[in-house]
């Protein structure tokens, strides 16, 4: 199954990426490429392409270790409250009256400023008590962005559509930049992948075989809110997909050994984000319908068949 599973993915990646190269708004003639083509092709297309893969990765993965460190089949890695700190971020940038360019990175500055303050205040606490201080802050946060989206009025437009998901402005910057965190992250996980099965057991298991619980979970969702705040930064909050990947890899393989399901939520994340991104700007070409809202609409039924299926 495993193999197959890998044969079906490489397949899927090699039909994919040239079918995205390929659609757009203008045509590409492959006979004769002009300058204009070449831009096209290798400027803007396939950086976004690319950092479609990377960010289905990274989220796929650390939804991935999210769910295992809460041992909850339904967390999110946006679940320390990274979604409303992204948010707090742009609406920040613009109340600083920053150009659009700037609502990620602000973004992704109150993503990591927020997860060390979390961490900082929960230091001596256990999870349970990291997870009730997030959520708090978070709804404190929300409230704030929330008014000051209202009070902005029509202009908020700009900040609502970036919250929406959105890939357009990618660039090969971009993609270095987000290839760096995707490989240490996924090198600390896959370095962890013992302890994440072991924490699966409960804690009192996972101390008796010599695992510091509470240092190794904070640890792991401390990389794993970097990595999703890069991905904020990069493209705005993108809902369900490290909800559901790890939950499609357990379907299939009916396991829950991270030294296997770590690659292939890598795997399975970069192609369904970039599936989706493909959908988003073609169906209704030239208008394209954000990344965050297709992945909605594919994810959310995927999960309640998850859920009714009693395979969550």
């Amino acid at each position: 199954m495993i193999f197959r599973f890998y044969i079906w993915v490489i397949i899927a990646y090699l039909i994919t990426i040239p079918l995205a190269l390929n659609i757009g708004s203008v045509g590409i003639d492959w006979g004769s490429l002009d300058t204009t083509s070449k831009i096209i092709l290798f400027d803007i297309r396939l950086p976004r392409i690319l950092l479609a893969i990377l960010i289905g990765m990274l989220l796929a993965s650390s939804g991935l270790v999210v769910q295992s460190v809460f041992a909850n089949p339904i967390a999110d890695p946006y679940i320390i409250g990274i979604a409303s700190s992204a948010t707090f971020g742009a609406v920040l940038a613009y109340l600083l009256k920053m150009a659009d360019f700037y609502y990620g990175t602000m973004g992704f500055l109150c993503c990591v400023i927020f997860s060390l303050i979390i961490f900082s205040i929960s230091k001596r606490q256990n999870i349970t008590t990291l997870l009730i201080i997030g959520i708090a802050a978070s709804s404190f946060l929300g409230a704030f962005t929330t008014f000051s989206i209202y009070l902005i009025g029509e202009d908020s437009f700009k900040i609502i559509t970036w919250l929406m998901g959105y890939l357009g402005g990618a660039s090969w910057h971009q993609v270095f930049m987000l290839f760096i965190p995707l490989t240490g992250c996924m090198f600390y996980f896959y370095l962890k992948r013992f302890e994440l099965d072991i924490l699966l057991s409960g804690d009192d298991e996972a101390k008796s075989l010599g695992v510091n619980v509470n240092k190794c979970k904070k640890n792991l969702l401390i990389v794993t809110s970097m990595a999703v705040a890069f991905c904020v930064g990069f493209s705005g909050l993108i809902g369900f997909v490290g909800l559901i990947i790890p939950h499609t890899i357990r379907m299939l393989t009916k396991t829950n050994n991270h030294t296997l399901m770590l690659p292939m939520c890598c795997l399975l994340g970069g192609i369904f984000l970039l599936l989706c991104d493909t959908f988003g700007r073609s169906v209704l070409a030239p208008i394209e319908i954000p990344i965050g809202v297709i992945t909605a609409f594919f994810g959310a039924p995927l999960f309640l068949y998850l859920a009714f299926s009693k395979r969550i």
